[in-house]
């Protein structure tokens, strides 16, 4: 720090300014100092500035299974939101019980840490270590927890109207796990908006996420017209087993999928689906663990809930 002051031509003091991204730093200066950092190859070291601050700089990321696309992609905006505002990102896997992985965290002295999914199930307040920051991503109401979620909802809800607007006369629902907030709330999206059309809602059938999953359910939705899947991947399974059936997507069923994943546009056909944004979910949740961290209380508000809009695509047909 020493050295970079002496390149720009500034006091220590002004260094740690800029180093700490502080406002009172004249524009012209912040500029010559931070020119000054990368000739020098400076960086913080976030050791010293943990004992300093008694900030660790890092949070920790609690999920129970990276097997599903949708998590996968919330570990990577989770991880690219939480470098944009300084801090690093550990991962801890959580099985069965939260408590394990907690205890993991609290060994590492993050700051605070995001419970994603299905995790959030799992977080009994008798688990959570005391003084330990968190925000949950997808949770009940009722939570205790600061939290944040898509809008699964009225995404889903979205996704049945378009198709009973196609003609269908019902349409069928090929859900999440029973023990799943999002799985759950997309499950009342699709019951709300059949209610609302006077449609009586269909058996579930339900699945655990995966391809393989939406496979099995094939042969439970051979006389299904139109199909809400609760997730992309099973909506995948689900079109393969048709085809092995002999029926086509869309002109003998139509099916829609929940999340957007990349390869949903390369489906074949490819696929309607409700786009989940993962970018602005992960960059939320960090938003409110900072707040947290940095400035104590932080209440979750409206902006908390992130929008989720149907993507049209090919796998729907009118009848």
């Amino acid at each position: 720090m020493a050295q970079v002051a002496a390149r720009a031509g500034v006091s220590g003091q002004t260094v740690s300014r800029v180093v700490n991204d502080s406002p009172r730093v004249d524009p012209s200066t912040r500029l010559r100092v931070e020119q000054a950092m990368e000739e020098l190859g400076y960086r913080p070291h976030r050791a010293a500035r943990a004992l300093r601050t008694g900030r660790s700089q890092t949070i920790g990321l609690v999920v129970t299974t990276l097997a599903t696309v949708g998590n996968s992609r919330m570990l990577q905006a989770t991880a690219e939101a939480a470098a944009e505002r300084g801090y690093a990102l550990t991962l801890a896997t959580a099985g069965d019980s939260v408590a394990d992985a907690f205890d993991r965290l609290a060994e590492q002295e993050v700051d605070g840490a995001i419970v994603l999914n299905e995790a959030s199930a799992l977080v009994p307040e008798a688990q959570r270590p005391a003084g330990l920051r968190l925000v949950v991503v997808d949770a009940a109401a009722s939570s205790d927890l600061v939290a944040v979620h898509s809008d699964h909802v009225g995404g889903a809800a979205a996704a049945t109207e378009h198709l009973l607007a196609r003609g269908h006369t019902t349409v069928h629902h090929l859900a999440g796990p029973e023990d799943s907030f999002a799985a759950a709330e997309r499950e009342r999206g699709w019951r709300s908006a059949l209610a609302a059309a006077g449609v009586l809602a269909p058996p579930v059938v339900r699945g655990d996420w995966s391809a393989e999953a939406g496979f099995a359910a094939g042969a439970a939705l051979v006389d299904a017209t139109a199909v809400f899947c609760a997730n992309d991947q099973m909506a995948l399974g689900l079109i393969r087993a048709f085809a092995e059936s002999g029926r086509r997507v869309p002109e003998d069923v139509s099916v829609i999928g929940f999340d957007d994943v990349p390869e949903a546009a390369n489906y074949r056909p490819p696929l309607t689906t409700i786009r989940q944004d993962f970018t602005a979910l992960a960059h939320r949740a960090v938003a409110l663990l900072v707040a947290e961290i940095e400035g104590g209380e932080c209440a979750a508000d409206e902006s908390s809930v992130v929008p989720a809009v149907l993507v049209e695509r090919v796998s729907v047909a009118g009848r």
